[in-house]
């Protein structure tokens, strides 16, 4: 569904990517995770239109869309759920939602309200309430649902859990995990790589603007090296050999 190859992109002459190349198939769910600063957030902004790439290319379903404005990218189904929320704080929860349907532009909807009050009860319970007085977690939750609205072919998450605790936060990723299964394709940037890894199939490394691991989350999830320096969880050779 989506093919980046070769991508270069930064700001003021900054670059930030350095040929970043990666494959999201239909119905898949991946993630990108790495250390901060990494560029995981400027290569969801690229792929979405709202930074520009100096090199490389971006396509999706076989069209290429690099360099389109991101209103044309949200047209085609490729929605973003961006790192902050940037909800609406002085429209009600409902507004936020009904906003989500802009992005249809013809488009058959695939998410009504009923559907996004079932993945989010508390929405429905604060309908009438300002957005900006929601919880971190409320707000979240809000965020994708107002993507939803927008029948996305595929969904593009910036730090979906950052900042909410524990709880919260499996739920966000639980939601996820739910609508991809439903068939909707996920690209997910990640602090929490360990939860990131758990929640997605394929997963990519991103240190220093290059790709420097890529695989079955499963299997990064025990590589050593993907361990000690992105999982923050050493296991010395010593003490797995050592005898019982």
């Amino acid at each position: 569904m989506l093919e980046v190859s070769g991508l270069h992109a930064g700001y003021g002459g900054n670059e930030v990517l350095h040929g970043v190349t990666l494959k999201v198939s239909e119905g898949d769910m991946v993630a990108i995770i790495g250390p901060n600063g990494a560029g995981k957030s400027t290569l969801l902004n690229c792929i979405s239109g709202l930074v520009g790439a100096s090199s490389g290319s971006i396509e999706l379903e076989g069209r290429p869309i690099q360099g389109q404005a991101a209103f044309r990218t949200s047209r085609a189904g490729l929605l973003q759920v961006p790192e902050g929320r940037q909800i609406l704080g002085d429209l009600t929860v409902l507004e936020n939602l009904q906003l989500g349907v802009t992005a249809l532009h013809g488009r058959a909807p695939t998410h009504d309200l009923r559907r996004i009050y079932s993945l989010f009860p508390i929405l429905e319970e604060r309908g009438q309430q300002r957005a900006g007085s929601l919880s971190g977690g409320q707000q979240q939750m809000l965020a994708i649902g107002r993507a939803l609205m927008g029948a996305p072919r595929m969904l593009l998450l910036d730090e979906p859990s950052l900042g909410l605790s524990p709880l919260l936060a499996r739920q966000v990723l639980g939601a996820l995990r739910e609508l991809n299964k439903e068939g909707l394709t996920i690209l997910l940037v990640e602090q929490n790589a360990r939860a990131a890894l758990r929640a997605t199939s394929r997963a990519y490394v991103l240190e220093q603007g290059k790709v420097v691991h890529q695989g079955a989350s499963a299997t990064l999830a025990e590589d050593p090296e993907v361990i000690a320096h992105y999982l923050g969880r050493a296991q010395p050779k010593a003490a797995q050999s050592a005898p019982h």
